[in-house]
């Protein structure tokens, strides 16, 4: 089910929606929806309610995901990976990276909202 709704939207972001439909051949209300979607899912840390934002502070991949990930980075260095293998790499490695950045972030709201303490430097 589905409902519609009018929105008036920023020119910037009907023309940065407008040329991602053009060259993915879709309809500009399809990019509208998948960005909402894709935003849905990764709510802004600072929106979350102190559960999550904690929760955040401990991400990491699964242990599949890690085995699978250090299993291609030591035959990686050791050989040359298949073209399956090195894409599989890199989206494991992004996921990776995306999950740190939202780590991070979260540890710093944590850190604002008084949940946990800062990090420490070392020396």
């Amino acid at each position: 089910m589905s409902e519609v709704i009018t929105l008036r939207i920023p020119d910037r972001l009907a023309r940065d929606a407008r040329a991602v439909a053009s060259y993915t051949h879709r309809q500009m209300e399809d990019v509208l929806l998948e960005w909402m979607d894709r935003a849905a899912a990764n709510p802004p840390i600072e929106s979350l309610p102190d559960e999550q934002v904690l929760s955040l502070c401990k991400l990491q991949l699964n242990p599949a995901q890690q085995s699978e990930l250090s299993d291609l980075l030591a035959r990686n260095r050791e050989t040359s990976l298949t073209t399956a293998d090195q894409i599989r790499l890199d989206e494991l490695l992004n996921e990776y990276r995306r999950g740190m950045v939202r780590k991070a972030q979260a540890i710093k709201v944590a850190v604002e909202r008084g949940l946990q303490p800062p990090l420490s430097h070392a020396a």
